[in-house]
């Protein structure tokens, strides 16, 4: 018998999509704060554009996974996505730092 999702497999996936929306203004917002102010700090950007991929790599394989209807591994997505936070509070903390 299938069991019909509903609604909750789009949400999740507008829920990633808003995210890594969130993520892409933040690195946009690092990269022109860094062009602006100061050169020295330019390999501040790197970790905001590597960053911003893995989050955009996450929302694709989260709407292939909902689009081919099979689970979606969350428990290696979730702490994954943790770590690019924690990675751009740590990059917000050394620009102001700086």
């Amino acid at each position: 018998m299938n069991q019909d999702p509903g609604l909750q497999p789009e949400r999740t996936l507008l829920a990633w999509r808003r995210t890594a929306l969130a993520v892409t203004v933040v690195a946009l917002l690092t990269i022109r704060m860094v062009l602006q102010r100061n050169l020295a700090d330019i390999p501040l950007i790197a970790p905001a554009v590597v960053g911003w991929l893995t989050m955009v790599a996450m929302v694709y394989r989260q709407r292939a996974a909902i689009a081919a209807g099979r689970p979606v591994a969350s428990s290696r997505m979730l702490p994954l996505a943790a770590l690019v936070a924690v990675g751009y509070t740590g990059l917000g903390l050394a620009l102001i730092l700086s």
